[in-house]
């Protein structure tokens, strides 16, 4: 293969591969501004503004209060136990109060797992950004490197080979001693 040729393929595959880490770059950002929008919170009643604030309340928080209901128990083991005792109103506020704890907990962590997503979405774009501007200069190098290559300095794969200086035509000398 000539050296041109490999030159304009090589430079072709980089401007089609920074075009696409762009593109992909572009799509993680929109991702991370999805993830971290305040538009979606503005229905909120509680001023967690971040998916590590919602972990942490939902962990450390309602997770430890939830906890001291029922000793300990679950809510599957308290709503079991308030079924098979209907009458227990004790065991009726405890599951009533585990499966809104629970669920409260579960709207918390989920916002964070979109928090996290986002953040690293947000990383995902800064390398794809990052490593287009890196494609993009070496395919810019390549298309001038492209130009300045002469075209006459490479022998043409398709010519004859020349037949005087084949291995049985050519003379060998004798070592000299």
């Amino acid at each position: 293969m000539r050296r041109r040729t490999f030159d304009a393929i090589t430079t072709s595959i980089g401007i089609g591969l920074t075009l696409v880490l762009l593109i992909a770059g572009g799509l993680a950002l929109w991702g991370c501004n999805f993830a971290n929008n305040p538009y979606l919170n503005k229905y909120a009643g509680q001023k967690l503004t971040r998916g590590d604030q919602a972990q942490a309340y939902a962990d450390h928080f309602i997770a430890v209060h939830l906890r001291e209901i029922a000793d300990g128990k679950t809510y599957a083991q308290v709503s079991s136990a308030a079924q098979a005792d209907p009458n227990n109103a004790q065991l009726q506020q405890q599951a009533n109060t585990l499966f809104k704890g629970e669920a409260l907990r579960s709207m918390l962590l989920e916002a964070y797992a979109f928090w996290k997503i986002g953040q690293i979405a947000l990383w995902a774009a800064l390398t794809s950004f990052v490593a287009a501007a890196v494609i993009a200069v070496l395919s810019i190098l390549g298309a001038i490197h492209l130009r300045r290559t002469d075209t006459t300095a490479e022998p043409d794969p398709t010519a004859e080979p020349d037949t005087a200086t084949t291995p049985e035509t050519a003379t060998t000398k004798p070592a000299i001693a």
